[in-house]
């Protein structure tokens, strides 16, 4: 029974943890939605979060995926070909790894968790989803071995796992977006060149809260399920879900992980938001609707085509794009440039996190391990929002125009000394 009460009392801290990480993709996250609407006028801040709280959970309620989706996508082998799960990695009794399974997924939370905390406070937008498979990656590295990572996928008609499902189509996605945005942009400005600027402006906020609002939605379908999948396979890992037959997510895991993200973006993520809304390009209401509408298009097609994208990726790739659509506007390469490069860090800085925590966690009896990484993340947690509060941004101050930022190189020292 030990044993039984030890994986019992894991999995407790491996949901936490998984809703924990939804949390704060609902406020990381916010801003893919809602910034444009903030920074042109459109929406209030705070019925900008409320909205986009409300549809992100409908969202998460409306769309259910097969919940192994996304694990099976980084862990090979976690799912046989019948698509049930492999016997394995099935509870503490009937399979060695099912209780080690759980540290890994306990440790890969842990990376994502901490990234999408850090590079809130940068006020950078990065993904929440790559944070989440970053730490993945690396605590089943840290777990497995490196020939348990699912890189190419077992598909002879296209390419699968780690590569084909995330690390391609988050170079791709932006690029995409930032072309849609550029010439929708161009063409709504062709289209109304002889409206005047106020009457246009007023007309295109209208027009933004509608494309704002199905960004909203595809995040809650998309990023909600995610959570549900790695609780899912923590559950089953644990012995607690009937494999028998096909796998269906229980509701209370739908519930929990659509309420989390909810209240997460409710909460809103104003330093990214910023950054977004106005640290890039001042934005007026036609490029908000071009750029929102681009991305809302292109996540919507990716949807239907199978294709895992970063909603932070697409979001900032079209405002970039709706900036340069138009004659005249300024687009803030350094900012941009400060951007992707926390793109391309995120996935193996993550999975450092995940692997370190691991590691740590596997010097010592399981569950005192995953109690010393519990504590891990919540001292670092309270760190960093300490240091957030020397440089509030908030719902008064998300719209101010942006002043001259200091340089990527000297961001982290800068944080805890700015004023506003």
């Amino acid at each position: 029974m030990g044993r039984v009460t030890t994986a019992t009392v894991i999995l407790v801290m491996v949901v936490l943890t998984a809703l924990a990480f939804d949390f704060t993709n609902g406020f990381h996250d916010t801003g893919n939605a809602m910034a444009a609407s903030i920074a042109t006028g459109a929406l209030s801040p705070k019925m900008a979060v409320t909205l986009a709280a409300t549809l992100d959970l409908i969202g998460a309620l409306i769309s259910v995926k097969v919940a192994l989706t996304i694990t099976n996508a980084v862990i090979d082998g976690i799912q046989m070909k019948t698509g049930l799960p492999n016997p394995q990695f099935i509870g503490s009794d009937n399979g060695k790894q099912g209780t080690l399974l759980l540290m890994v997924v306990l440790a890969g939370l842990v990376g994502g968790i901490v990234w999408n905390l850090l590079t809130w406070l940068l006020g950078l937008p990065s993904s929440s989803s790559h944070a989440l498979l970053g730490g993945l990656v690396g605590a089943t590295i840290a777990g497995f071995g490196f020939s348990q990572v699912n890189w190419l996928g077992h598909s002879t008609e296209k390419l699968d796992g780690v590569v084909g499902k995330v690390l391609i189509p988050s170079l791709i996605s932006p690029v995409i977006a930032f072309i849609v945005a550029a010439v929708g942009t161009r063409i709504v400005f062709s289209l109304t060149s002889k409206m005047g600027d106020k009457f246009r402006e007023s007309r295109f906020r209208y027009g933004q809260v509608g494309a704002a609002s199905m960004v909203a939605l595809a995040h809650g379908t998309n990023d909600a399920q995610k959570t549900m999948g790695v609780i899912t396979l923590a559950l089953i890992a644990a012995g607690q879900v009937d494999v028998s037959q096909e796998i269906s997510i229980p509701f209370w895991v739908k519930l929990s992980a659509a309420v989390a993200i909810a209240l997460g973006t409710y909460l809103g993520g104003w330093r990214i938001m910023r950054t977004l809304g106005k640290g890039i390009v001042d934005i007026n209401a036609p490029q908000g609707f071009a750029g929102d509408t681009s991305t809302a298009s292109v996540i919507l097609a990716s949807s239907g085509l199978g294709f895992a994208l970063s909603t932070t990726h697409v979001a900032s790739g079209s405002i970039m794009g709706a900036g340069v659509g138009r004659k005249g506007a300024e687009v803030r390469w350094s900012v941009a440039g400060r951007m992707a490069s926390a793109w391309a860090i995120t996935f193996p800085a993550a999975g450092l996190v995940g692997a370190v925590m691991f590691f740590i966690s596997n010097l010592m009896p399981q569950l005192l391990g995953a109690t010393v990484v519990m504590a891990i993340l919540i001292a670092v947690s309270l760190y960093i929002w300490m240091r957030s509060r020397k440089d509030p941004v908030d719902k008064h101050s998300v719209g101010k125009d942006w002043e001259a930022e200091p340089d990527a190189a000297h961001v982290a020292e800068a944080v805890p000394h700015a004023h506003h």
